[in-house]
């Protein structure tokens, strides 16, 4: 009879595997929404340029032409609003001689999340001073504007 001849063992048994594949699905199950919601995030800022543009055109037409009523959508320099895509669902302009409120809203794939800068007019020396409220705040999806 021969001796048994030893050798060594090449390769990972099943328990190691095991325990890998299981580390991998809790790294999974954590960067997975963490990174659901960074898209949200870069997709709501579509909505943040879209609305920071009007509030540019709508401080520029306040100084220009004395009052806000004057500086709704599609008047004096104020661009028309802009139609729905991927990320932005709606963006409104409301203007009166005392305010200017803007409001953005993402779609589903942005969030869903809405923006609205309020601004009010110091009748005085056309100056804007310019709140930001909206769910898009607690949600970090928006910085101040």
């Amino acid at each position: 009879m021969k001796g048994i001849k030893k050798t060594n063992a090449k390769g990972f048994t099943l328990i190691e595997l095991m325990i890998v594949v299981a580390i991998i699905g809790i790294l999974a199950a954590i960067a997975l929404p963490a990174y659901q919601d960074y898209t949200k995030k870069t997709r709501f800022a579509e909505v943040n340029t879209a609305i920071d543009g009007f509030k540019t055109a709508t401080t520029i037409c306040v100084m220009q032409q004395g009052k806000g009523s004057s500086c709704g959508a599609s008047s004096n320099g104020v661009p028309s609003v802009p139609t729905a895509t991927a990320n932005l669902a709606s963006l409104t302009v409301a203007a009166t001689d005392a305010s200017i409120i803007l409001t953005g809203t993402g779609t589903a794939a942005a969030g869903g999340k809405k923006n609205v800068l309020t601004g009010t007019i110091n009748a005085s020396d056309l100056t804007i001073t310019w709140a930001q409220s909206g769910d898009c705040v607690a949600a970090g999806y928006c910085q101040d504007q």
